[in-house]
């Protein structure tokens, strides 16, 4: 697996964290990552509920959903091959 380079560095997340506590005070910033994170979970329940009731909908109706699982497989075959391609070329971190 391989993973995706940040393009913020630990100065500029400082900087970024150090905005946050002038502007809002740090007895704030827990109460408003609490907000953030039942916001990030209730968006997260809502959308479970979606895809549940779409894969509920779809086998009522008898529709094969398994091509999903094709698509994904195919997916990851094409990127097993370029990372191959480019293995030769790709900059080492």
């Amino acid at each position: 697996m391989h993973t995706l380079p940040l393009f913020i560095s630990g100065a500029e997340i400082a900087f970024i964290m150090f905005i946050l506590v002038m502007v809002f005070g740090a007895d704030k910033i827990p109460d408003i990552a609490r907000g953030l994170g039942k916001g990030m979970k209730s968006i997260k329940n809502a959308s479970n509920d979606i895809k549940s009731e779409i894969q509920k909908s779809a086998d009522k109706q008898g529709i094969n959903t398994d091509f999903t699982k094709d698509v994904r497989g195919e997916i990851d075959k094409v990127k097993e091959d370029i990372d191959e391609i480019t293995g030769s070329v790709r900059r080492k971190p």
